[in-house]
């Protein structure tokens, strides 16, 4: 008999990283391995049947849902046995998996400068796929950047030869600096040149696949760079994220929905609703939360009550049975949606 659908929970999967640190904690995580052991990525939702060595690890990536009828199971496994009633109309990608993966990125160091493959690499390349993606900025040192594109005028030339100097001074001049600052959110469509800055913990939206390739290291040895590759997928010239990157603001019904991104795979919504907020909620299409701050109670009749506090990670279904959000701390989160299928939100 197929489920009534529920609100999902996962466990998160972490990745040790070179260039991270212990920010996750602030969420409210107890992290794997000692004080030294460097977390640069908790993996919040993920459906990979494979990852990149130099990725995700190599192998398979997949959330292993913790709460209700289908605690035990693979966020894969779900799906295929429970479509109709997790996904509605959502279409899967063209393996059969999620379409989106969501992160915490932890950058105590700065991230590599990498690219991930243009749509025409892609199309070129089997083994390499599509990677766009959205920084929301959680936490930022005083000072920290991101680096988004390279300037107006650089060629792939002068490019290549900055990185044949591989330092510091011949390399960050060619890149667009972009100080951050929390409460940010940034587009950046495959084949954009990119690095997070040292200092930045991030919420990560992006398409369901690892594939990076690495044009500088910031001096670090023994990790492998890909020019050739990724010179071939670089979009050269400032990014246009201006297409994606929508800022509008709506108050309706006790909370606040700010419109942060808009592409062709996924919207972001800033929502906040504070405390004594108590509605039903409405969905006909899938949704994901990723929750920053406060604190609420999710129930519906077909499973036990979640919890929602910083850091959580909800997948919502459509067609939750009486399913109902009760706000006792000013509530804020991201919300995920997808074009592909028109969602009914807060009721």
């Amino acid at each position: 008999m197929p489920i009534a659908a529920y609100p999902l929970t996962f466990e998160p999967i972490y990745k040790e990283k070179v260039w991270g640190g212990r920010s996750l904690e602030r969420l409210g995580r107890t992290l794997p391995g000692g004080v030294d052991a460097r977390i640069g990525e908790s993996w919040e939702l993920a459906d990979l049947g494979t990852t990149s060595a130099s990725g995700g690890g190599g192998g398979a990536a997949r959330s292993i849902i913790t709460n209700g009828p289908l605690a035990g199971q693979s966020l894969h496994d779900a799906i295929t046995g429970e479509a109709r009633a997790l996904l509605g109309n959502l279409p899967l990608n063209e393996f059969g998996e999620f379409p989106l993966l969501l992160k915490y990125l932890d950058a105590r160091q700065s991230l590599s400068v990498q690219v991930h493959p243009s749509p025409a690499y892609a199309a070129e390349h089997d083994d390499a796929f599509l990677k766009s993606e959205a920084w929301f900025i959680v936490d930022a040192d005083p000072g920290a950047v991101i680096y988004k594109g390279v300037h107006e005028g650089v060629t792939p030339e002068q490019l290549r030869a900055a990185l044949e100097v591989n330092d510091d001074e011949a390399v960050v001049p060619l890149l667009i600096e972009t100080p951050v600052r929390p409460g940010d959110c940034h587009y950046l469509p495959s084949g954009t040149c990119h690095a997070l800055g040292a200092g930045v913990l991030v919420a990560e939206v992006q398409t369901p696949s690892d594939t990076t390739f690495r044009v500088y290291d910031w001096g670090r040895i023994g990790r492998e760079l890909h020019v050739d590759q990724a010179l071939a997928c670089i979009t050269f010239g400032p990014p246009e994220s201006w297409k994606y990157e929508k800022l509008s603001l709506l108050n309706h019904n006790g909370t606040s929905r700010t419109r942060l991104v808009v592409c062709e795979y996924f919207r972001i919504d800033r929502i906040e609703a504070g405390p004594g907020f108590d509605e039903e909620l409405s969905y006909n299409q899938p949704a994901v939360w990723m929750v920053l701050a406060g604190e609420a109670r999710l129930t519906c009749d077909a499973a036990e009550p979640v919890t929602l506090t910083s850091g959580r990670t909800v997948y919502i279904p459509p067609g939750m049975p009486n399913a109902r959000l009760h706000v006792t701390e000013p509530l804020d989160w991201l919300e995920i949606t997808f074009p592909q299928a028109t969602s009914q939100r807060l009721a």
